[in-house]
């Protein structure tokens, strides 16, 4: 069965046994701040600015309220001060009070400018890393997983990177370092019970914000995961927008859809009313720091131990210091959720691979098995003389592609062999049993069968997007398991039977199959897969786009552009999996001949349902219930009468 995909007892690996990244135990919050380090001190010199910056911004501003109480106390009615020092001293304090306060702004501003590209670069290396880890995931993981719930994980997650560094840095870590200052500068110049009624303020504070978030965490975790779950039901609504046109369910998937916003909207009331009671707290306790600080520096002034100039600096330190502390409690629950955003990605960035390469694995090496004196297509050889020349345009026309991972191409069309393959998606229900065959060099082998027979997913294991349980799959006398995946699949062009497009021009997804192709070489694989004329006679020509997975082209249209792809490709290697199902009989017939010339002297497995495609190979494999019940070309099984010439009987009697 098609995306059956449990994993088996022999093939257990991370990546199959959870299906989404919740399932792993959670981490500390400290193990995912440590995570995260390694990418920020990729920029170590910029974080070390940034904190000298962070240190000059804080101490400039504790010395704001020090320079105006000189101000207030020089404006103090003196008879005793001459004119002239009324006039001189003043201006320059207001001087120094303005360079003061654009100190701090200029530091404030010198800290983010320098470590902003820490920030984004951190955010960049994060997503990217993720992307390419999930491309390297198995069938089995993507077959499994909530695009749209996992696709807020991430934006989630890489939002959280900038979100964390923001506000440890430029929120809580200034405070710290603010609230060190000033609770020196109070024990230093006055006595120890401003010192002690700050302490004990701040403690008051912190743990009341502390304890009453904890506990309004489950609100917030609750809206994201209601969030989640009416964006994944949105997205897979608008993906199946046909289907639901089909059945004229709009009213039911509305509904649906409103069930998750409907409790989305309740979580979310829950979690104001209880931020409201937060907020109350918190003005609660700063309200009585500020009357206890005043009145004690109030006394202070009025018993003469303190100046008029020292009530305005306690007061000018008490705002400074309790202003950002009023956004202590968004800080703090922001911070742990990106926390949790970011141990989501983190999860699933760790998730171990179900097929991975083995370590020290080489490249796919394809050795000649047809001609030793054959020359390689070279990169700039014209697309029509690759497609209708001798063998030698049948050899590896993809060198224009990363040489890096290409197959070691020494030769041509190689050998594939199945060994005794046993498979299965879940250990209760087997899909093949003890399979073997093989597609000669520069041959043509066919599968044919019922449906759940098994065709298809031979074809997924030689793309190796699963690993055999038992027996060995190999590609030129080379274990398929012993080589690189990349180089494998370079190997190898597939023209599936659902064709899945880019949401981009017609041109884009044909040249996919050679990044990098010209428009001619584009141009000349349409008119081999008979598509040319209808993509010229449309207004924009090969920059029509093609809509969200293909869908403004019809089947035909699209398996075309699939049979395009593949032939710009020109691999040694070529898999047919029911590719003209979606043609109209003529188109077919025209395609068909072009598919079987294309495929002279390359390795080619077909799989097929209409028996009429795949006459002319030169073995046929018949598959049922996971065996191979019978094979011969079509002529000695028909001659024996058995499963194929029933088949072939029925559909000729239909046609």
């Amino acid at each position: 069965m098609r995306g059956y995909s449990h994993p088996n007892v022999a093939n257990v690996a991370p990546d199959s046994v959870a299906t989404t990244p919740h399932a792993a135990s959670p981490r500390s919050d400290w193990s995912t701040i440590a995570r995260l380090l390694p990418y920020l001190w990729h920029y170590k010199w910029r974080v070390i600015a940034a904190l000298v910056f962070m240190v000059c911004a804080k101490l400039a501003n504790v010395g704001v309220p020090l320079l105006l109480k000189q101000l207030v106390d020089t404006m103090n009615p003196n008879l005793s001060t001459g004119t002239q020092v009324l006039l001189v001293v003043p201006v320059a304090l207001l001087v120094g009070y303005g360079l003061l306060r654009l100190s701090t702004s200029l530091f404030t501003e010198l800290r983010e400018l320098v470590f902003s590209k820490a920030t984004e670069g951190a955010a960049r290396s994060i997503s990217l890393e993720v992307f390419r880890h999930l491309h390297a995931l198995s069938l089995r993981f993507h077959l499994e997983r909530q695009t749209g719930g996992m696709t807020r994980d991430i934006e989630r997650g890489t939002r959280a990177v900038r979100s964390l560094i923001g506000f440890t840095l430029f929120n809580i870590a200034p405070t710290l370092v603010e609230m060190a200052l000033v609770l020196t500068l109070l024990a230093v110049k006055f006595d120890a019970w401003f010192a002690w009624i700050t302490v004990a303020a701040l403690v008051v504070y912190i743990t009341y914000t502390v304890t009453i978030t904890e506990w309004r965490t489950q609100f917030r975790k609750k809206m994201n995961d209601l969030d989640g779950a009416a964006h994944t039901r949105a997205i897979d609504s608008l993906l199946n927008y046909e289907t639901v046109k089909y059945f004229n369910n709009e009213e039911f998937e509305a509904k649906r859809y409103d069930e998750n916003l409907e409790k989305f909207r309740a979580a979310s009331v829950k979690s104001q009313t209880t931020l409201s009671l937060l907020n109350t707290g918190q003005q609660l306790i700063i309200a009585t720091a500020l009357v206890a600080m005043l009145w004690r520096a109030t006394q202070g002034v009025v018993d003469g131990r303190m100046t008029l100039g020292d009530l305005v600096m306690v007061n000018a330190f008490m705002i400074q210091l309790y202003i950002p502390l009023n956004f202590l409690g968004v800080i703090y629950r922001e911070i742990k959720q990106s926390l949790t955003d970011l141990d989501k990605m983190f999860t699933l960035l760790e998730r171990e691979r179900e097929i991975a390469d083995l370590p020290g694995a080489q490249n796919l090496v394809i050795n000649s098995k047809i001609s030793s004196n054959m020359p390689f297509v070279e990169q700039n050889m014209p697309l029509d003389s690759v497609f209708t020349a001798s063998a030698a345009t049948n050899s590896i026309a993809n060198s224009n592609t990363k040489s890096s991972n290409n197959p070691e191409s020494t030769g041509f069309s190689p050998e594939i062999s199945f060994q005794n393959v046993h498979f299965a998606y879940d250990p209760s229900r087997p899909i093949l049993h003890g399979i073997s065959f093989t597609v000669p060099a520069g041959k043509t082998v066919a599968v044919v069968g019922p449906s759940g027979a098994g065709k298809s997913t031979l074809a997924r294991l030689l793309f190796r997007f699963y690993d055999v349980q038992q027996g060995v799959i190999s590609i030129a006398g080379q274990n398929i398991k012993s080589v690189t995946q990349s180089s494998v699949r370079e190997a190898i062009g597939i023209v599936p039977q659902d064709t899945v497009l880019f949401n981009d021009t017609v041109a884009y997804n044909i040249a996919y199959g050679r990044p990098g192709a010209s428009q001619e070489q584009v141009e000349e694989a349409a008119k081999s897969a008979r598509i040319h004329d209808f993509i010229a006679a449309t207004p924009l020509g090969y920059k029509t786009m093609v809509g969200e997975r293909g869908l403004k082209l019809s089947g035909g249209e699209k398996q075309r552009v699939a049979i395009a792809r593949t032939l710009l490709k020109n691999p040694p290697i070529l898999i047919f999996d029911e590719a003209t199902s979606a043609l109209d009989s003529a188109n077919e017939r025209a395609i068909q001949a072009e598919l079987q010339s294309v495929a002279q002297n390359k390795t080619t497995l077909v799989i097929a349902h209409r028996l009429s495609t795949v006459v002319d190979a030169h073995e046929i494999l018949v598959m049922d219930g996971g065996h191979i019940v019978e094979r011969g070309n079509h002529a000695q099984l028909l001659a024996l009468n058995g499963v194929y010439a029933q088949m072939w009987a029925l559909q000729q009697s239909a046609e």
